[in-house]
């Protein structure tokens, strides 16, 4: 494999472990995260591969902005939409500056991000595209009883990364290019540490399994790729309920509605 990789948060967990590997098959990197001696170490880690490293915070539109910059026209062929943010609390607990952080990294950053090196890739004919969510993206008709840890902006975000994967998709696969939703349950990484929460006991997927499935769910054509589901038609069901609600709506008021 060659090419040049995009690779957000790549300063820990998903992003790293993401970086490690396509470093470790000769793909160039753009690596981007807050951390400079992080990035210094995977730098250094790669001494015969490019890897290129931009210190940039993506919950502000200067870093996003910064990366963007970094980017300019390189021919770009796999952009990973990883960078995260752990500010997971509860709707009336989440400070308003936090709560736009936490939108700014997760549909902001990915979305401009993408709409800049898109071009690119469809000028070429090529290109991948991975958008890092996870499984609660799909835990929004839960009561509290059944996920009482779900937060209400950080779920809705993820849910953005699933859509907005699912109709890029759509839109871009004509001109050879995938786009995919990544969507991991518990993974061991840092950021239930840095929100002060052990589940150190907790069964949790490894980062490294987690970039096994979605290169393995690229060779697979997967739009959503869920690395922890065993039965993949559960996700299906999920999808055709979608498009028979969509395609149930009528220009006539519903019954129910009715006086």
């Amino acid at each position: 494999m060659t090419g040049l990789a995009v690779v957000t948060g790549a300063s820990s967990g998903i992003g790293r472990e993401y970086a490690r590997r396509l470093a470790s098959q000769d793909v160039s990197l753009i690596a981007v995260g807050r951390r400079r001696e992080r990035l210094d170490e995977l730098k250094a880690e790669f001494p015969d591969v490019t890897v290129q490293t931009v210190v940039a915070d993506l919950a502000t539109r200067d870093g996003i902005e910064q990366a963007i910059a970094a980017v300019a026209d390189q021919p770009v062929t796999m952009l990973i939409n990883n960078a995260g943010v752990a500010h997971y609390m509860a709707f009336v607990e989440l400070p308003p500056e936090q709560a736009a952080e936490l939108v700014g990294v997760k549909v902001l950053a990915p979305t401009l991000l993408t709409r800049a090196i898109a071009p690119g890739m469809v000028a070429r004919g090529a290109g991948r595209i991975v958008n890092v969510s996870g499984m609660i993206a799909f835990s929004g008709p839960a009561s509290l009883e059944q996920v009482p840890l779900r937060r209400a902006v950080y779920a809705a975000s993820l849910a953005h990364s699933v859509a907005l994967s699912q109709t890029l998709h759509a839109e871009l696969s004509p001109h050879g290019i995938h786009v995919q939703a990544l969507c991991p349950g518990v993974v061991a990484t840092e950021f239930h540490e840095r929100q002060g929460m052990d589940l150190s006991a907790a069964p949790r997927m490894s980062a490294a399994d987690v970039v096994t499935a979605s290169l393995r769910g690229l060779e697979l054509g997967e739009t959503v790729t869920a690395p922890g589901v065993e039965q993949n038609d559960l996700l299906q069901s999920v999808f055709d309920a979608d498009l028979a609600a969509f395609g149930g709506q009528s220009p006539q008021l519903a019954t129910r509605y009715r006086s």
